[in-house]
């Protein structure tokens, strides 16, 4: 199979941000995306630009133009925003933005009805139904296809820093899970996602795409669903590591640094230097560490088994991201990151709420709903 990679602009930024629909009065989950999607369609038909369809009716996704920064695309998501307030506030329905609903049953969700997501869960059936989970995809631009794999592999070193940041979803049906991301080890549970194989060659992705193919496993290349992969349409790489990002501020800070790390492995690449490449069983490891522990995560950081905090060793990166973040014009929204590590990452502030009303999650909810109305995190209010 010939994989075509697109051209793109190299390290343009695109932001892809799932949002939950709930309740203004319960907290539980609406079954009204079809109602917003209806309401903001183009006049002459077709799909809005920045308003996406998602496989579940309580979810709409907004998404940012190709820009050179990441405020830019923050302007194009809360332009978004803004529109589907202007449907779903009539209606006493809120926004709200994290990893899973902390309390909603996946057995009440309707699916989307179009056949690619009837197709998905009649394969997947149980697993499938169970998708009831939020996440954040953010595309950078890559020049050259040659450079897609090495810089894919390297992120990998730091997929657990970006999922400890980001980890909010410790609670699962109404119940605490005992993890700081219950998303990332549900998700990986459908055919074709999870961690990426270790390809070091692009026609390596090729055959691997050409065997799913011939027997039946996907029908196009988007249906593998790695956590980071290749986007040979848009000539990006796609990070889909994260939790749902319940406010601005913080997607700011993680999409910055996201941003940062895969221009800075460009430039490595340009020197001439070897990129980092963590053997697959210890980036396993890290998911599952940062996945359980989220901020409090040892992750491993090299191939000779060396670990760390992982607040201690994202000290160090930002340092070195600094200059990066100068030239892509995300330095403000970069040292956002020692705000997220300082006032504890969402799944920290939900028990936080959760301890402090009794367990009530749907004081969870709330808090989510008004850190997205503020764009930031809000301090803890007492019951």
């Amino acid at each position: 199979m010939d994989l075509p990679f697109a051209r793109s602009e190299r390290s343009s930024v695109g932001i892809e941000w799932e949002l939950a629909l709930v309740d203004a009065d319960s907290g539980d989950l609406r079954q009204v995306a079809q109602t917003v999607l209806d309401a903001v369609a183009p006049a002459g038909g077709g799909q809005h630009p920045l308003i996406r369809q998602e496989l579940l009716l309580n979810t709409v996704e907004v998404v940012s133009r190709p820009r050179r920064t990441v405020a830019e695309a923050g302007a194009d998501l809360q332009e978004a925003i803004d529109e589907i307030r202007t449907v779903t506030d009539p209606l006493r329905v809120e926004l709200m933005c994290a990893g899973t609903h902390p309390f909603a049953r996946w057995d009440n969700q309707k699916v989307t009805d179009q056949e690619r997501y009837a197709t998905l869960i009649d394969r997947t059936q149980w697993w499938g139904r169970q998708m009831l989970i939020y996440g954040v995809h953010v595309h950078v631009g890559i020049e050259d296809r040659d450079k897609v794999l090495p810089i894919s592999n390297a992120m990998l070193a730091y997929y657990g820093h970006l999922q400890a940041l980001s980890a909010s979803s410790p609670f699962w049906g109404g119940k605490a899970t005992g993890y700081a991301s219950n998303r990332a080890l549900m998700f990986q549970q459908l055919p074709t996602a999870g961690l990426p194989f270790h390809f070091q060659e692009w026609s390596e992705l090729e055959h691997y795409a050409q065997d799913l193919t011939t027997t039946g496993v996907i029908d196009v290349f988007d249906e593998i669903r790695w956590d980071l992969r290749p986007s040979p349409k848009f000539g990006t790489l796609e990070v889909r590591v994260c939790d749902g990002i319940p406010t601005m501020s913080e997607l700011m800070s993680i999409s910055a640094l996201t941003h940062c790390l895969v221009e800075h492995f460009s430039s490595e690449l340009d020197a001439g230097h070897d990129l980092p490449d963590l053997p697959p069983w210890f980036a396993q490891e890290n998911k599952w560490r940062s996945a359980r522990y989220g901020m409090d995560s040892w992750l491993i950081l090299d191939q000779h088994a060396h670990e760390d905090l992982v607040t201690a060793d994202l000290a160090r990166l930002l340092v070195t991201l600094e200059p990066v973040a100068e030239r892509l014009g995300c330095s403000d929204e970069l040292a956002g990151i020692d705000d997220i590590v300082r006032r504890g990452p969402s799944y920290e502030r939900q028990r936080r709420v959760a301890d402090a009303h009794d367990g009530r999650l749907d004081a969870v909810v709330a808090s989510l709903v008004e850190e997205m109305r503020a764009g930031q995190p809000v301090p803890l209010h007492a019951p």
